[in-house]
């Protein structure tokens, strides 16, 4: 079984057809009763219990009062994305992350990419985050709407996406291309790197383009969710 944690990411998981088996929830906690409502009509036992047990149960920061147990989560394949963007008549629009290994990172990747229309998040089997019950909680329940699919590198992976005609993105502070001079409006994967280090030497050697987001401030770099979150809706932009 895995753990959801938070009300909006319990709720984003019955939306999205995924009911639980279990829910753990506050006693008396003011707020939860529609929640619990919905969970119960979709078959979940719910069991009221004090904080103290919650707290030693909780595997992220914050749970609000309520935790459930479901199926544990399965990761797409890469042939699941472009079905989805097949299904809505678009060029796909993929987000591949070169080691992201910040959990909540990864969680507020999921998130903007769900937001900005995308079609699914890559990630490495290793040296990178996966979808864990932080991962889930960082993304408000978007992890539950947008496929996540799990491949063993990122080389290859990148040469895959070419081979399906897919343009490669690279997210790089040196990068010699601006942004806003990038036309993602075809079939694009926006690839960032790794919290600290960027891309590495392999991945931002496959990509077509190495862009840069301009900074005006004196900071010189975003993190890499934001980073991310920018470059999306330069897709957006360019596909209105």
């Amino acid at each position: 079984m895995r753990q959801v944690e938070g009300r909006r990411a319990v709720a984003e998981a019955l939306r999205a057809g995924h009911p639980p088996d279990k829910v753990y929830a506050l006693k008396g906690a003011e707020g939860l009763g529609a929640l619990l409502g919905q969970a119960r009509a979709k078959g979940a036992v719910i069991v009221e219990c004090d904080r103290r047990r919650l707290d030693a149960m909780a595997q992220t920061a914050n749970h609000q009062g309520v935790i459930a147990l479901l199926a544990p989560v399965s990761y797409a394949e890469t042939d699941d994305l472009f079905r989805l963007a097949e299904e809505r008549g678009e060029p796909p629009l993929l987000v591949v992350c070169d080691g992201v290994e910040d959990e909540g990172n990864l969680g507020a990747v999921i998130r903007s990419a769900e937001a900005a229309g995308a079609h699914g998040v890559i990630v490495p089997k290793r040296r990178s985050a996966g979808l864990s019950p932080v991962t889930v909680r960082a993304s408000a329940g978007a992890a539950e709407h947008l496929p996540v699919a799990r491949v063993p590198g990122v080389p290859a992976c990148l040469r895959a996406l070419k081979e399906r005609g897919v343009w490669l993105y690279g997210a790089d502070a040196a990068g010699d291309r601006s942004l806003f001079d990038a036309d993602l409006s075809g079939p694009s994967a926006i690839i960032v790197g790794a919290e600290g280090r960027g891309l590495s030497r392999l991945t931002a050697e496959s990509c077509d383009f190495l862009v840069s987001i301009p900074m005006r401030g004196k900071v010189g770099s975003l993190n890499v969710s934001a980073a991310a979150a920018v470059m999306l809706y330069q897709a957006v932009r360019c596909r209105r």
